[in-house]
């Protein structure tokens, strides 16, 4: 007998979003800038807007439930999870930019540096606060549980990983983002942006589920991530290791905590069970 009545639809979910959101980020390159950003905004709106309309559709009054309780069930949020993970992200950084002196690099990316895409600052904050927002509404809102509900969080994490990378993918060719820019400099250094959202998807699932799945744990930790990616100096060069410090973090996470990524006792049982009516 099934744990619960929904059947979560992740293959549906996922076309809808990548269909929706390129429909809005595939015109954005070859239009204005003014037009391209409001285009990329509208895109970015798709992940929430997407999980909300299937929440609110599904006819289950337990997934709509966990939804209001995983976005404001702040007795969900472990504060001391939470710092953890921003401080090991910035364990991390300090890491790769020492690192990055043994193949040229200098101390000298300790510094504050500006918004890679914008030059008002106020602007690109909030940019980063409102795309970190959005994406958990959506990614954490419906996106994640749809895989992890069929498999364990480890291959869940993969999965989603491949997914979340695979999603940045028209930003490519946006002039003035962040991924446009890098692109200019070397095709590498946009493959390694693709490379180093696996290991980090490990490290956004493992502050979701041991914060007991909160969007708003996963947002907070998400506006870090992208806020110190932008305010400190690394180069690209110094990001390529970075990426390799990602994936010993994410290796020691998952050995520290074996029985959470591979446990299965949680599949087709995140929802509690519906009553018939």
């Amino acid at each position: 007998m099934n744990h619960q009545n929904y059947k979560y639809r992740p293959i549906r979910f996922y076309i809808t979003v990548f269909f929706c959101t390129w429909l809005f980020w595939i015109p954005a390159a070859f239009v204005s800038a003014e037009t391209g950003m409001a285009l990329m905004l509208f895109g970015l709106l798709v992940p929430p807007i997407t999980a909300l309309v299937f929440v609110m559709t599904s006819k289950s009054d337990a997934l709509k439930n966990d939804y209001k309780q995983k976005l404001i069930g702040m007795f969900r949020i472990k504060p001391l999870i939470v710092l953890t993970a921003i401080a090991l992200f910035f364990v991390i950084i300090c890491a790769s930019i020492l690192l990055s002196t043994l193949f040229g690099e200098s101390l000298g990316q300790f510094a504050l540096a500006d918004f890679s895409f914008s030059s008002n600052g106020a602007t690109a904050l909030l940019t980063i606060i409102l795309a970190a927002c959005f994406e958990e509404l959506g990614w954490r809102g419906y996106a994640e549980d749809a895989i992890a509900n069929y498999c364990s969080w480890w291959k869940e994490s993969i999965l989603f990983g491949l997914v979340w990378a695979l999603w940045h993918l028209p930003l490519f060719f946006i002039p003035d983002t962040y991924h446009y820019n890098i692109l200019q400099q070397s095709p590498w250094f946009a493959l390694n942006f693709f490379v180093s959202i696996l290991p980090l998807g490990f490290l956004v699932t493992w502050v979701y589920v041991k914060n007991n799945r909160s969007i708003f744990a996963t947002a907070i930790f998400h506006f870090f991530v992208n806020f110190l990616q932008e305010k400190i100096a690394m180069t690209q060069t110094t990001k390529c290791v970075e990426t390799l410090v990602l994936f010993v973090a994410a290796g020691v996470i998952v050995i520290a905590d074996k029985d959470m990524f591979f446990e299965k006792s949680h599949i087709g049982r995140l929802l509690p069970e519906e009553k018939t009516k």
